[in-house]
């Protein structure tokens, strides 16, 4: 009896559905940031959850549209440093404030804290700090894979046209003759 290889769940998603994950968890997160409440830091991390997997969604949709291998940023865990440095190199710009938060959440693990440390709630970096990177980097990567998505099909509606320009040329020889 052979054992069937198990994928990895999200393993086959295109650049394109999770692209749309992280879409859903951004609007997610503009939700829960409505439920916090002044004072309380615990009340905050359901909507920081979301917003840190938003960015790290975001960042793993551009990677696989530029080719990245699925295996390959699977390895990079929720590092949003390393993410960062890949999306980076593969054309992601961003301000050097919000580069610089993508880092320090790493550094100071916040997934991990906001998942697991209600004692150290308190010391999470700041709400509109954590929206405005979320903003940016969904911004961005939008506009990132949606341009390269609208070359393709300005492509391929280019080359339809051209195919039935030369459709219509051959039509009119054939009638002609």
């Amino acid at each position: 009896m052979a054992i069937e290889e198990r994928k990895y769940p999200g393993e086959l998603a295109s650049a394109r559905q999770v692209h749309e994950l992280a879409e859903e968890y951004r609007k997610a997160a503009n939700h829960l940031i409505q439920l916090g409440r002044p004072g309380k830091p615990l009340t905050r991390a359901p909507f920081r959850l979301a917003a840190i997997h938003a960015v790290e969604l975001y960042l793993t949709a551009l990677l696989l549209h530029r080719g990245h291998n699925p295996n390959q940023i699977r390895k990079l865990q929720h590092d949003l440093s390393k993410r960062t440095e890949h999306a980076i190199e593969a054309g992601l710009r961003l301000r050097a404030k919000t580069a610089k938060h993508l880092q320090s959440l790493s550094q100071n693990r916040e997934y991990l804290v906001t998942r697991y440390g209600p004692e150290l709630a308190a010391t999470a970096s700041q709400v509109n700090r954590l929206t405005a990177t979320l903003e940016e980097v969904a911004a961005k990567v939008t506009a990132l894979i949606g341009s390269s998505a609208r070359s393709l099909q300005a492509d391929a509606s280019a080359a339809g046209e051209l195919q039935g320009q030369d459709s219509a040329a051959s039509l009119s020889v054939a009638t002609a003759n």
